[in-house]
Order: C-alpha cells, then sequence, then structure tokens
C-alpha cells in the first residue's frame, strides 16, 4: 500500500513538472504574436484565480466536512509570500524576452544551490560535504548547459540577470509556502498566495505598460531605466483567450494542485527529484516548439545539473538507518 502510494505521488509530482516544464515555450510563443510581459503575467493570474475560486467553491459544497479557513495573520503572511509567486513569473518571463528558454530555464535551476546557501545561513552551520559538491556539479553544469565554453556565443546580460533574479525569488517561495499555515486545504492556501503575486503583477502592469500610458510624469521616469517604448500601450485583452486558458492551467491552476497531492505521497526528498524533470521537459519543448538550438555539450549539463539534485535529495546514510530502525 504504501508502495502504490509513492507511486502515485511520483506520478502526480512528475506530470506536475512536466506541464510546468512548458509553461516558459508558450510564453515566447505569445511574445512573437505581440504580447507584453504584463498581458502575459495579468492573463495568467487572473484566470488562475478565477480558475482556483471556481475549483474552492465546488469543493467547499461537496465536502462533507468543515474546511479550515486561514485567520486574519495567515492571510497576511500567505499573501506577503505569496508576492514571491509575481515576482517569480515576472523575472522569469522578462528573462526569456532576451534569452532561450533552453538558457533561462538553467539560470531558474540555480535555485537548487541558492536554497543551500540560505539553509546555512539559516542554520547558521557550512552545509554538508555533498550539499557542497552537488554545488560545484550544479555550476559546472550551468557552464555547460549555457555554452559559456563557447567564446563565439553571445548571451545578453540582461537575461541572465533576470533569469537570476527568478531564480532567487523561488528560492524565496520553495522556504516559505511549505512552512506556512499547513493545515489549510491545497486550493485555499493557492488562492491567498495567488492574490498576493496577482498585488505585484497588477503593479507591474500599471508602471510598465498602463501607467506610462496615460501619465507624462510616468512615462520619463520609465525612460531612465529603458529606451524601448513598444510595450507602452492600450491593454491588449485578446491575450485572454488566445494564450491566457493555456498559461493560467500550466502556470497557476493543474502544477500547484498535483505538487500539493503528489509531495506529501512521495516524500521531499524523491518530490524534489522527479520535480527536476520540468528542466529536460522545458528544454525539449523550446527545441521542438520553438526551433532552438540545443547541442550535445548543453545536454551534458542539463544531465549534471539534474545528477546534482538526486546527490542532494538522496537520503543520508543516518536517514536510512532510522527508517530502517522505524520499520
Amino acid at each position: 500500500m504504501e508502495k502504490r502510494n509513492i507511486l502515485q505521488g511520483v506520478l502526480f509530482v512528475g506530470v506536475g513538472a512536466s506541464i510546468y516544464g512548458m509553461l516558459a515555450t508558450f510564453v515566447k510563443m505569445s511574445y512573437k504574436d505581440g504580447f507584453t510581459t504584463s498581458e502575459v503575467t495579468t492573463a495568467q493570474f487572473v484566470l488562475g484565480l478565477a480558475g482556483l475560486l471556481l475549483l474552492n467553491i465546488i469543493q467547499t459544497t461537496t465536502s462533507k466536512k468543515q474546511l479550515s479557513k486561514p485567520n486574519a495573520k495567515e492571510i497576511k503572511m500567505l499573501m506577503l509570500t505569496g508576492t514571491s509567486l509575481g515576482f517569480t513569473s515576472l523575472f522569469y518571463y522578462i528573462a526569456v524576452q532576451y534569452i532561450n528558454v533552453s538558457i533561462a530555464i538553467v539560470l531558474l535551476m540555480q535555485s537548487v544551490w541558492f536554497s543551500v546557501v540560505v539553509e546555512s545561513f539559516i542554520a547558521k552551520k557550512f552545509p554538508n560535504i555533498r550539499k557542497v559538491i552537488a554545488t560545484l556539479i550544479v555550476l559546472v553544469g550551468t557552464v555547460l548547459a549555457t555554452n559559456l565554453v563557447n567564446m563565439n556565443v553571445q548571451i545578453d546580460w540582461h537575461g541572465i540577470f533576470w533569469g537570476l533574479l527568478a531564480a532567487a525569488s523561488f528560492t524565496m517561495t520553495m522556504f516559505t509556502s511549505n512552512t506556512l499555515a499547513t493545515h489549510l486545504p491545497v486550493l485555499r492556501k493557492s488562492i491567498t498566495m495567488l492574490s498576493g503575486g496577482m498585488v505585484i503583477v497588477m503593479l507591474f502592469l500599471f508602471f510598465a505598460q498602463i501607467g506610462p500610458l496615460h501619465f507624462e510624469s510616468l512615462r520619463n521616469f520609465y525612460m531612465n531605466f529603458t529606451e524601448n517604448t513598444a510595450h507602452i500601450r492600450p491593454f491588449d485583452y485578446s491575450i485572454f483567450w488566445t494564450y491566457g486558458f493555456v498559461l493560467a492551467l500550466f502556470g497557476t491552476i493543474i502544477p500547484p494542485i498535483l505538487f500539493n497531492i503528489g509531495f506529501p505521497k512521495a516524500g521531499l526528498g524523491l518530490g524534489s527529484i522527479i520535480s527536476s524533470l520540468e528542466l529536460p521537459v522545458s528544454v525539449t519543448m523550446a527545441f521542438v516548439l520553438l526551433g532552438e538550438k540545443v547541442i550535445l555539450i548543453q545536454w551534458l549539463g542539463i544531465a549534471l545539473i539534474l545528477f546534482a539534485i538526486v546527490l542532494m535529495n538522496l537520503p543520508s546514510k543516518n536517514q536510512t538507518e532510522e527508517v530502517a530502525a522505524y520499520h
């Protein structure tokens, strides 16, 4: 029975990671069709939140038991934590404007060693040797996966900057979301966090697109950061029915639900290993649908990053002995 639960967990996490890995390709396709980052993120978060609210209503009316509700303090903390969801989406989507999806996903995966650094600061102790080795492997894998060994390759530093910011934001999401209000149903927790993310997305929409269009002072302020004014224009509502539903389903509805069902069954270590499927799926989608060139040395780098994730999440000898003694 326990093996069956673990297999179910692996399946849920694997499917969730694979679906999430497809997301950036659709974002890149929407850019090619002339949509802006503001429009893409707004459509994803608005439709995603609407979908989760609908599912929550269905769950509340069909549930035979009373579902837990967040108190005022939990709502505040979850919304604050949820802002990192908005930042991660914005930073990641801005990154794919400048660089290939296959490079952006590798930069997002730097959260693997970012989390090791944050964990060591919180615990106030140096990480164990296995985590240090895994971090070094990730860094070597990143150099290969981004093809930095080829001196003729030029990668826009803007994309690297935003990609690393996305990784830092994603690290904060991982550290905070798993410890807050764990008694809440998945949908209610996701809705509250997504509401926090949507605040960030709406602020970005105003300051990067709608505001500069109507207010000259905002436009002048915005021009201090970029000379690109192509996206200062009225909101294109067609994003909702062209890409919005796909982005909402693949980005804010299906993966979080599958992760929340799968991780408790598979366990955090095994779940983290399986969730790394996002990396090869994202690169493969970009290769197939966008025609991005991915050479052998880049696949080798991706394989090294995946190996490092497995190495980092395998149970230690002490943990294995504890489990054996328990059984």
